[in-house]
């Protein structure tokens, strides 16, 4: 009974960790390419500080996780948003206090940075 408890509560935990929130679209590394020149896009990475300095894409601005809700009424609502950590984790909730913050779209790089080359 107990591994039926604990097996189910991995199950939940994947499942919340892994759906999309509405608004948001995952892309790859590859889609990201297409979209780095793009002037219509915001581009921002919610690494810290000290991960961006480390290696960073030049089109993105750091604005780190943690530091996102406070600042998020200084991106254009209008425009469409991608977003990129390290490996996909924290771009993905950054995604949704974007999305819940009212931008309809959002798109957040799978993999994050581990997967950039």
């Amino acid at each position: 009974m107990e591994w039926i408890i604990l097996l189910l509560g991995i199950v939940i935990f994947i499942y919340f960790r892994t759906k999309t929130v509405k608004g948001v679209k995952n892309i790859s590394t590859a889609d990201l390419k297409d979209m780095l020149n793009d002037k219509s896009k915001q581009l921002v990475d919610v690494r810290t500080p000290g991960e961006y300095k480390a290696r960073h894409i030049p089109q993105f601005q750091n604005i780190p996780l943690d530091q996102l809700p406070s600042k998020v009424s200084k991106l254009d609502t209008n425009k469409e948003i991608v977003v990129i950590c390290q490996s996909g984790m924290r771009s993905a909730r950054a995604a949704g206090i974007l999305s819940k913050a009212g931008f309809t779209s959002v798109y957040n790089v799978k993999g994050g940075m581990s997967r950039w080359s």
